[in-house]
């Protein structure tokens, strides 16, 4: 993933100008660009429902992605140690920057300007976001995959994004995203949101979720397991021997079979071991996958059916027989 320099972001008011609304102000001079999911919340009870069911402890530090005018950073800020707020948007940095330049709160508030999917992120205790709905996949996967992943995430959501992270084997909205996601933490429904809530109002209706990483984390690799979630859910109403038979996939498994022989030949010194670049994998590769569909009993089972057991399974077969998805 690509990684950008943190920039700490600072501007300097005077006089009247910082007894302004944020709020008020930003209306005044600037539109808000719904195409970088800037609806500003402006409920205050609801701002301070999702700050309160975070549970900040004064000794944390919590990350904010897209504070916006700054209606949640506010209260976070009356709770925690430190906040990191993450903005795209130097008019909105700027905005926050004025709201509490002058307060006992500003030297608590560090402004990251950048892109929240390409700045590395410092260590933080809490998530808190009203999530710009096009990150919302790539941010919960981020989340999900820090070296020192949060305690809790508070994130705002799309009411339908926020369902498919909830669902279970068998609904509607079931899928690869609820399958990762229930792998890695437990999810809860907070609240919904009515687009009202809203300044401009979206177009959708949100929900807030609550995100909590499991401990101790599953003892698997998450880029192995997300490999395998991809090829299952590809076409999740197919058969998963389906899934399995489009060749881009089979060419993915030669080329991770022959790392895996290079790897264990370099172990074990073992000559059966050893990799043959010019031999074709291909018709090995394809009697593998067959052998352990049917041995596990899961050839002609949809992946929209499946539990995490299931292709817990389905994982460790693979990998008995060599084959991986990373």
């Amino acid at each position: 993933m690509a990684k950008a320099p943190k920039k700490k972001f600072s501007t300097l008011t005077s006089g009247s100008a910082q007894t302004v609304s944020a709020e008020k102000h930003a209306n005044t001079v600037f539109k808000f660009n719904t195409n970088l999911g800037q609806h500003i919340l402006k409920n205050p009870l609801v701002a301070q429902g999702i700050v309160d069911k975070a549970g900040i402890r004064p000794s944390e530090t919590v990350l904010e992605v897209g504070p916006g005018t700054g209606n949640l950073t506010v209260r976070i800020l009356e709770q925690a140690r430190k906040v990191i707020a993450v903005e795209m948007d130097p008019r909105m940095a700027a905005e926050l920057s004025k709201r509490v330049h002058g307060t006992p709160q500003e030297k608590k508030l560090e402004i990251l300007l950048g892109d929240f999917m390409k700045t590395e992120l410092p260590y933080f205790d809490v998530c808190i976001s009203n999530t710009p709905y096009q990150i919302s996949s790539p941010l919960v996967f981020k989340l999900l995959n820090q070296p020192n992943p949060p305690r809790v995430s508070i994130l705002m959501f799309q009411r339908e994004f926020a369902l498919r992270l909830l669902a279970r084997p068998g609904d509607a909205l079931y899928g690869r995203l609820s399958a990762n996601v229930q792998m890695w933490a437990n999810v809860t429904h907070i609240m919904k949101v009515g687009k009202n809530n809203f300044r401009p109002p979206p177009d959708v209706e949100s929900s807030v979720v609550r995100i909590e990483i499991k401990s101790p984390k599953p003892n698997i690799d998450f880029e192995e397991w997300d490999g395998l979630l991809r090829i299952c859910f590809g076409r999740k109403n197919r058969t998963i021997s389906a899934g399995f038979k489009a060749a881009n996939i089979m060419e993915m498994l030669e080329k991770n079979y022959k790392t895996y022989l290079s790897t264990q030949s370099a172990d074990s010194n073992n000559d059966s071991m050893m990799l043959d670049n010019k031999q074709d994998y291909l018709p090995l590769i394809k009697e593998k996958v067959a052998q352990v569909l049917t041995e596990t009993g899961f050839a002609e089972q949809r992946a929209s059916k499946m539990d995490q057991t299931d292709f817990l399974k389905l994982l460790y077969a693979f990998h008995q027989v060599g084959i991986h998805f990373a």
